[in-house]
Formats: structure tokens, C-alpha cells, sequence
């Protein structure tokens, strides 16, 4: 009777340890905008930056297969993703835990969580060399307002099956006016980048929904509408890799599979705000509202 006993205990302990299997069909990061969606996010990335951004300079802090937004507490859920600012982000990341945990970004008073896919060359992982965050006063600046502790959200189509069905993310090659949805063979001399831009609305209530998008929104006229009215300043990464050439690829989840063959029109990134709330809204209200061009110490550099 002990023996029996004890092998069900131990048969126990083992199923509990088990690994749960991930159903990826539920990852979120695999949804194509509507084309008023797109045509509002075109229309924004073409509008000029009215002299009114702070930024943060951040490193590429770890690379993992975990995603506390669309998999949170599921660690190696994930594909794999490069970690920028918050050097101790993972499955189970917590505004709490960002908080107590330490940043590579310059400023340190910003400790927010911001991912994106691993690159590759030839299977390769190519860690950034630059990441510029941007925080951009493009949308009824005035109005804008800090970001809440603890908002989350995504942009991009990791699912996409045509360049098209993302146009959140373009890739374009340091001093050259050439964007692309997809990888661009930038010139000798020049090196790859990424731009991907961030909604600009929020909808007051939420931190959070359940695809990880539909709480922001962008504006389809000069300022946010009705559903989504609270104006928050735009997120846009700039991100230099260290490459120029071709035999590029992307993490990213295909067809419920975990792979880095993925191609660049699938790129797209997360952010977790851990922001010191006194410190981003002293940018909010004299670099965005203000009208200026911050540095990373959010003091005007420019009118």
C-alpha cells in the first residue's frame, strides 16, 4: 500500500511538472489590420513630427522564447525575441517586477519592457546595434497624456502572408530614402534598420484586451476618435542592426510552429510601460505639449 501510495504521489508531481502544450493559434500578434486600420496607419507614418518627441536610447538586453504579454506566466511559450530596456523582462514580467528590476536605457527613469523578433543572417542571431525609442507628440499633442502604469500593447502582423497585410513595420537602410515592408540589401557601407510605429489612441478604461490591441487605436482624422478618445504620444522604434547584406529571417511563429525562417514583413513589438510616472510626465508636458525636441534627460535640444 505504501509503494502504491508513493507512485501516485510521484505520478502526481510528474503530471504538475509536465509542461502544458501551447496553442499558438491563440497568439495575437497574427492579425492583419482592416484596410481603414491600414489606411490610418499610412497616413500617419507619412505625417510630419511637428517638433515634438522625447526619446530613450535603449541595448539589446537578452534574447528569449518568452512574451508576458500574449503568453504571460509561459516560459519558452514564445518564439524567440530580442529584450530591450528592462534587463530582467520575462514570461512572468510584472509592472512590479520591471520596477524592481534594472534598464539599459539612458534615461533610467524609464524601465518599461520593449521586445520585437530576433533577427537572423544565415541563422544566425544578429543582436541590434542602435534602438532608438521614440515618443512622438504626433496626434492633437496638447491633448496628449501620460501612459498609464501598466499599459500593454502590441502592433504588427507576425502571421502576415504578404507585405501588405503588415504596414506597421518598414525596413529601410541608414542614409537612404528606400523603405520596404520586407528586408532591403542595403548598400556597402550602409546598415539595415526598422521603423515601427505604435497607435496614438486609448480608450480611457482598459490596460489591456484581449488580442492586446483593441484598447488603442489610430486616429482617422486630426485627433482620436470617439472609441479610443484619450491621446497618448506615439511609440516608434528605431532599430540598426549591424548588417547590410542578404540571407536575412525573423523569429516568429508559422502554421502553429516555433521558427526563424520567417521573412521581414512579418516584424512586430511589444511594449510594457514601467515608466517613473513623475519623470514621463515632466516629457509629456514640456517636451510633447510644449512643442519641443527632447534629449534622453527629456530637456529641450531644439524648438
Amino acid at each position: 500500500m505504501l509503494i502504491a501510495a508513493a507512485a501516485a504521489v510521484l505520478v502526481h508531481q510528474q503530471a504538475q511538472a509536465t509542461p502544458q502544450p501551447v496553442d499558438h493559434s491563440k497568439m495575437h500578434h497574427g492579425e492583419a489590420p482592416s484596410a481603414a486600420e491600414a489606411a490610418a496607419m499610412r497616413k500617419l507614418q507619412l505625417a510630419p513630427v511637428p517638433g515634438s518627441e522625447f526619446r530613450a536610447e535603449c541595448g539589446s538586453s537578452h534574447r528569449a522564447g518568452n512574451d508576458p504579454i500574449v503568453f504571460p506566466g509561459q516560459t519558452g511559450a514564445s518564439h524567440i525575441h530580442e529584450f530591450f530596456g528592462n534587463t530582467s523582462t520575462n514570461a512572468n514580467s510584472t509592472l512590479q517586477s520591471l520596477r524592481l528590476g534594472g534598464t539599459n536605457c539612458d534615461p533610467v527613469a524609464d524601465k518599461s519592457a520593449y521586445w520585437t523578433p530576433t533577427l537572423y543572417q544565415n541563422g544566425v542571431p544578429v543582436a541590434p546595434e542602435r534602438v532608438t525609442i521614440y515618443y512622438q507628440g504626433i496626434t492633437d499633442r496638447t491633448h496628449a497624456t501620460a501612459y498609464p502604469q501598466r499599459l500593454r500593447y502590441v502592433i504588427g502582423n507576425a502571421a502576415a502572408i504578404t507585405p501588405d497585410q503588415n504596414p506597421a513595420a518598414r525596413w529601410s537602410c541608414v542614409g537612404q530614402s528606400q523603405s520596404s515592408r520586407d528586408f532591403l540589401v542595403c548598400p556597402p557601407g550602409s546598415k539595415l534598420e526598422n521603423y515601427l510605429d505604435f497607435p496614438t489612441c486609448w480608450d480611457g478604461v482598459r490596460l489591456d484586451s484581449p488580442n492586446h490591441k483593441d484598447h488603442m487605436a489610430f486616429p482617422t482624422g486630426p485627433t482620436c476618435p470617439a472609441t479610443h478618445p484619450v491621446v497618448v504620444p506615439r511609440l516608434e522604434f528605431l532599430i540598426t542592426y549591424p548588417v547590410n547584406g542578404g540571407d536575412l529571417t525573423l523569429a516568429a511563429t508559422r502554421n502553429g510552429q516555433l521558427v526563424t525562417t520567417a521573412p521581414g514583413y512579418t516584424f512586430h513589438g511589444d511594449f510594457m510601460n514601467a515608466w517613473d510616472p513623475a519623470e514621463l510626465q515632466r516629457r509629456i508636458t514640456d517636451c510633447i505639449k510644449a512643442g519641443y525636441i527632447c534629449g534622453t534627460d527629456g530637456n529641450p535640444i531644439q524648438q
